[in-house]
């Protein structure tokens, strides 16, 4: 059954996913689906800084990937953006399925929907919709 959110500030969504943060595993792959300003690059900041990453968690939308080294673990946050991608042969060429079958790694995934038919069945999926200015709805 799913959960329903519905965060009312950029604190409240990234505090959502910081508490999230600590029941992650090297493996687990979430996938972020919905609107365009619906939260989820402020919900992967928040998991970021949940894992204990200080360094500023920014969209890799023009390079599609960037890692970040997990502190006192022994896996990494891989953010993965699809937003700009143009077909399934960009992102094959950066090895993003290494990432999805290796537990070294913690796969987030912004725009996921796009390659949905290629993605573990055990990927995690979390959908977000843009209520207002503030409010965003997260369907976990």
């Amino acid at each position: 059954m799913a959960k329903v959110f519905i965060t009312n500030s950029f604190e409240e969504t990234q505090n959502l996913a910081a508490n999230l943060a600590p029941k992650l595993k090297g493996g687990d792959i979430l996938a972020l689906s919905g609107d365009l300003g619906g939260g989820k690059t402020t919900f992967v900041q928040g998991l970021a800084k949940g894992l204990g990453i200080k360094e500023k968690v920014q969209s890799p939308t023009f390079v599609l990937m960037k890692i970040y080294q997990v502190p006192k673990k022994k896996f990494s946050l891989c953010h993965i953006d699809l937003y700009r991608l143009k077909n399934k042969k960009d992102i094959e060429s950066i090895g993003f399925q290494d990432y999805l079958r290796n537990n070294d790694y913690i796969c987030v995934i912004e725009w996921a929907e796009k390659i949905k038919k290629i993605l573990p069945s055990k990927a995690k999926w979390i959908k977000f919709e843009y209520v207002d200015e503030k409010t965003r709805k997260i369907i976990k």
